[in-house]
């Protein structure tokens, strides 16, 4: 076996038709990402369901600050309860074959770059599950300017809520150090709960919870969610002055408010969404307005 197998993960990843980081991981543009800061967590859960991709949510989780929010592309690593024979010959392949450094949960933060998130399966163990405390924490920040997802613990809480670009989603925290894990899998598909995550994954993360949002959908989550976000805000408005009730702006729109939409985006609209072309149609064939019924 290899610790991120460049060669596996395209494998994995067949739907990507995009630029590739050197380990193989889909390199979502970085336009995508920066408009998916915008997108809700409804917005992009609507596209990904439509698609059949019903298994990408996992909610539940502890956030050091409750509003914080983490958007970037998924570095994962997999861990299992340790065995020693298994965690011995892999400590020893890591070091000696790969020339891996120190504890196994350092192994996967020494590969980030900016705009990852660290996606970690540590089978929901807290107690000494604690993948990572204020050191690793800040190597993580300090690298991807972005945040942790850790499907397990975290120590040393009172110190990584004050670290800069460091968002944190985990199980929950203890005072014990990580023990008796090893380390099975670098950019390999992971289980978060009830969710899958792929390397290079967009990863959506809010107080909702966590969304994993597959590469080849990225660039139709972000355009379903700017449209969206302008009608709510022409079917808000509406709401105020009295135009429209609650059951007209909540199911499928008629012709004539899709008309009246239609003349109100011609004086309105929401910063940096000036560039949406509604003379196509959304990619996933929808009718505009569908969703609303979800309210």
């Amino acid at each position: 076996m290899k610790f991120d197998n460049r060669e596996d993960i395209i494998q994995l990843t067949p739907l990507w038709e995009g630029e590739r980081f050197e380990d193989g991981r889909p390199k979502v543009p970085d336009d995508i990402i920066r408009r998916m800061q915008r997108v809700t967590m409804e917005e992009a859960w609507a596209v990904l369901w439509r698609h059949d991709y019903h298994f990408q949510f996992e909610g539940d989780w502890v956030t050091l600050r409750p509003y914080d929010k983490v958007v970037g592309r998924a570095v994962t690593g997999v861990f299992v309860p340790h065995r020693p024979d298994l965690h011995d010959y892999l400590m020893q392949y890591g070091h000696e074959q790969e020339g891996r450094i120190g504890a196994m949960n350092s192994w996967v933060i020494e590969t980030l770059q900016t705009d990852d998130v660290i996606v970690i399966d540590l089978f929901g163990k807290v107690y000494e599950g604690t993948y990572s405390g204020a050191n690793l924490s800040t190597a993580i920040a300090t690298r991807t300017k972005r945040g942790q997802v850790i499907y397990g613990g975290i120590r040393d809480a009172e110190q990584i809520i004050d670290i800069p670009n460091c968002v944190t989603f985990c199980k929950g925290m203890d005072p014990t150090p990580i023990r008796n894990v090893t380390l099975v899998g670098m950019n390999v598909p992971c289980r978060i709960g009830a969710a899958t995550c792929m390397p290079g994954d967009v990863v959506l993360a809010t107080m909702t919870g966590v969304l994993f949002i597959p590469p080849h959908l990225a660039e139709e989550v972000v355009e379903h969610s700017e449209r969206t976000q302008l009608r709510e805000h022409f079917s808000h408005q509406r709401l105020r002055e009295g135009i429209y009730n609650s059951s007209q702006m909540d199911t499928k729109w008629t012709e004539a408010i899709e008309a009246d939409f239609d003349e109100w985006r011609k004086t309105h609209t929401i910063d940096d969404l000036e560039h949406i072309d509604w003379s196509k149609p959304e990619k996933s064939g929808t009718t505009e307005g569908e969703e609303t019924t979800l309210g």
